[in-house]
């Protein structure tokens, strides 16, 4: 889990250097058309069947995700990048939510109260003028509520990974996803595309390996692992994002930011713990 989330946090950090020019939707058709030629002779090499036996499941894991990444990627670009890492990490919080209006589960007093606490979170990270005041070095509304509705998306590709992890094996579940997200992102960037410089190629590219490598290593480690560790192991990604934020934009988190940071990550672990299995989806990037 480790793994997956620097290889996550370099993929961010990618995402918000070529974000500055090339549309959203033109990165997500990239990285994922990389992602589904590996994948497919992942497939092929190990001999595993690439369609898998709840295809329904497996469909809506692959545009829950692709959504939910189309958020994100219109957010890094526009957010400084611990902040949107942040941000996209409530959806622990999502999950719980889920779970109790689709599935009917109960929530606990814990989850009530870590919901309660990621919120308060969210909004001390935000910042929004018309509760701090027009002076206040406010997040853009656009992409801030962007990257919670990547959250949200995202709580819902992890509910189906648990929910898949039973039947499937890793890599047909990290294979719908850019099966979903190509055709997908086509239509999206009609007339908006722009060819890539060489230095964006290579990003490009690296968007592409960090990804696929923390796919892989984020659905092995949900199988495997007890998903709170899983969570708990995760949010490095934070750290990872704010290091990578103050080398290469020079991006200081203030200290309202490092509080609503601590208050997200405090209430997503408290709803973590509250023992369940679907509650608990590792908030690592879709």
């Amino acid at each position: 889990m480790i793994g997956a989330a620097f290889f996550f946090s370099l993929m961010s950090l990618q995402v918000k250097v070529v974000g500055q020019r090339l549309p959203s939707a033109e990165v997500v058709f990239v990285r994922n058309l990389f992602s589904l030629i590996v994948t497919w002779q992942m497939l092929r090499r190990q001999g595993v069947a690439p369609w898998g036996r709840r295809k329904g499941l497996l469909l809506l894991r692959g545009l829950a995700g692709f959504l939910a990444l189309l958020c994100l990627f219109y957010a890094l670009p526009r957010l400084p990048l611990a902040d949107a890492t942040v941000l996209h990490f409530t959806n622990p919080v999502f999950t719980g939510l889920l779970a109790a209006i689709v599935l009917g589960e109960s929530l606990s007093r814990r989850d009530v109260g870590g919901t309660l606490l990621s919120l308060v979170g969210v909004v001390l990270v935000a910042r929004p003028s018309f509760l701090f005041g027009a002076s206040t070095d406010s997040l853009p509304l656009v992409p801030v509520a962007a990257t919670l509705a990547g959250a949200l998306l995202s709580a819902v590709a992890y509910t189906t990974v648990r929910k898949l992890a039973a039947t499937e094996h890793a890599l047909v579940i990290v294979f719908y996803f850019p099966l979903v997200s190509v055709p997908a992102a086509v239509p999206l960037m009609w007339g908006t595309a722009l060819w890539p410089t060489p230095t964006e190629w290579l990003l490009l590219l690296g968007i592409g390996v960090c990804t696929q490598i923390a796919q892989v290593l984020l659905t092995m480690g949900l199988q495997r692992e007890r998903a709170g560790r899983a969570l708990s192991m995760s949010y490095v990604q934070i750290v990872f994002a704010a290091l990578w934020g103050l080398l290469f934009f020079g991006e200081v988190p203030d200290l309202l930011a490092i509080g609503g940071a601590v208050l997200i990550v405090g209430g997503t672990l408290l709803v973590a713990r509250s023992g369940t299995p679907t509650q608990t989806a590792s908030p690592a990037r879709t």
